[in-house]
């Protein structure tokens, strides 16, 4: 009985005990660019929905940063939206290898004639996500059009692990690529700001159909492309951006995993200057920077945190930003069942906030997205859709992202923030601050444990107000009905987290 007593005396006397966090202004860390989320797979039906509310609803969702009268968020904000351009395999129809919701329209005819009416769906939603205030807009491609591809399709069919695209139609391609953008933009109002031309080069995974669009590729092949690309695009006087090289695996940017050597060490590959063959740093429009997918390294969780200060470590000696530029659930997320069955719950929305943190935090990520923005049933939509009946519906996951994105504005610069404990806790507390560039300061705080946390922020060093006088404006995501970025009391730094929740906290700079 006695033990008993004094395990709950200590339980209580933990769950009371604050933990006060200080933000280190004195050693900033990365300029934050953008969080997204793509238009694959599901906008080219969902834009062409007849209820024109129903599309107004999850473009709302998406891309507001507009509050209702209770200063409630009605959107998540995002600042980046990642745009499919597709490679034909709709119009060659069940021929494509490719399964029905999964194919793309193609702008490229048959003829070498161009249809800019073609993804109709998609090209509405960049409309929408452009009148909702979307700063950023990235175009990226699975596969070249299937009028260039060496088997004619818009997937490599068992190939081996080289890059889909006839010898003869690198310069095709990237003018096919220049004339999009531009097409976009001239019968559109569309401007592409980035266009990411390989997508997952470098997966191990089986590339016959049918499945989706998709092609391996060398890291030779998308230096010639990125090149090919670089050129035509200046000659045009395009200012788009070309990125690379949207990794599958963390781990192939740092050495050969799961692959050959032709499609590993993709680091050292594009930014070593010793990688004659392969090196980017001086092509114009290609900035120096990784984009990667932090797909399969999210467990075991110590593992998450030891790939990515491996990777932080590696950019760093080549002087390289890195943006992850993709993830969704897949099969070895065990913690949460895998990425089965759709949830609506926190158990999925919390699992991918720790996700986010450690990619901020460790690798350094400047830019964030999520897979899709849109799914059926399974773990890879912010929202649920129920295309045959045309209406959708909120998750929690979507609001655990909108925690960041919604208030982590493009140009804020992280700031490391600490309590003392030299460990984090991943299964407990994990916090993080930014500083934006209007001067406001962002808190967001993940207490992924089952205890309340009670915890105090100390304003910043150098803040001219005293912690007396330091409001901060909490909005908390939780499973708690109406808690998606609920607006909660002001409060002065000692708060409560409740158990399983996101809390962002923000403060504004004075008029």
């Amino acid at each position: 009985m006695k033990s008993l007593f004094f395990s709950l005396l200590f339980f209580f006397a933990a769950a009371s005990w604050a933990q006060t966090f200080s933000i280190d202004t004195q050693h900033p860390q990365q300029t934050i660019e953008h969080f997204g989320a793509s238009d694959a797979w599901s906008m080219p039906s969902i834009g062409l929905w007849p209820e024109e509310d129903a599309q107004k609803q999850i473009a709302d969702w998406l891309f507001s940063t507009e509050c209702d009268k209770n200063g409630q968020p009605l959107g998540i904000g995002l600042s980046l939206w990642r745009f499919n351009l597709g490679a034909g395999s709709s119009e060659q129809g069940d021929s494509s290898y490719i399964n029905r919701g999964t194919r793309t329209e193609c702008f490229l005819q048959a003829d070498g004639t161009y249809d800019f009416s073609r993804q109709a769906g998609q090209v509405r939603f960049l409309k929408m996500a452009k009148e909702r205030g979307v700063p950023y807009l990235l175009a990226f491609l699975n596969s070249p059009p299937v009028h260039f591809t060496a088997n004619g399709l818009a997937t490599n069919t068992g190939r081996d692990g080289t890059l889909n695209l006839r010898p003869d139609c690198y310069d095709a391609f990237a003018q096919f690529m220049a004339e999009s953008v531009s097409g976009l933009e001239r019968e559109h109002g569309i401007h592409i700001d980035y266009l990411s031309p390989v997508n997952e080069p470098d997966g191990s995974w089986n590339w016959q159909g049918p499945k989706q669009e998709g092609s391996p590729a060398t890291n030779r092949e998308i230096a010639r492309v990125a090149r090919l690309a670089s050129k035509t695009f200046t000659e045009r006087g395009l200012q788009t951006q070309i990125v690379v090289d949207e990794s599958s695996d963390l781990r192939c940017m740092l050495d050969v995993h799961d692959t050959s050597w032709e499609r590993g060490h993709g680091i050292a590959s594009f930014w070593s200057p010793d990688s004659i063959a392969s090196y980017l740093g001086d092509t114009p429009l290609v900035p120096r920077l990784m984009l990667g997918h932090s797909y399969w390294t999210n467990t075991p969780v110590p593992f998450m945190k030891r790939i990515r200060l491996r990777l932080r470590e590696e950019l760093g000696k080549y002087g390289v930003g890195f943006w992850m530029s993709e993830i969704c659930i897949m099969s070895n997320d065990k913690e949460i069942g895998g990425g089965q069955g759709y949830d609506f719950s926190m158990k999925t929305a919390l699992y991918v906030a720790r996700v986010i943190h450690h990619d901020l935090c460790y690798a350094n990520a400047r830019s964030w997205s999520w897979w899709r923005a849109c799914g059926a049933n399974y773990k890879d939509g912010l929202i649920r859709v129920y295309d045959r009946e045309h209406r959708s519906r909120d998750s929690r996951l979507l609001w655990a992202l909108g925690n960041y994105s919604r208030f982590v504005r493009p140009g804020a610069v992280r700031h490391d923030i600490s309590c003392g404990q030299e460990e984090e806790d991943p299964y407990g507390l994990m916090v993080s601050a930014f500083q934006n560039k209007d001067g406001s300061w962002v808190v967001v705080a993940i207490n992924y444990s089952e205890q309340e946390k009670e915890v105090n922020f100390l304003p910043p060093s150098g803040s001219p107000e005293g912690e007396d006088s330091f409001l901060w404006q909490p909005y908390r995501t939780s499973d708690v009905e109406g808690e998606t970025l609920k607006p909660l009391a002001p409060c002065k730094g000692s708060t409560q987290l409740p158990p399983r929740s996101i809390t962002t906290f923000v403060k504004k700079v004075k008029d």
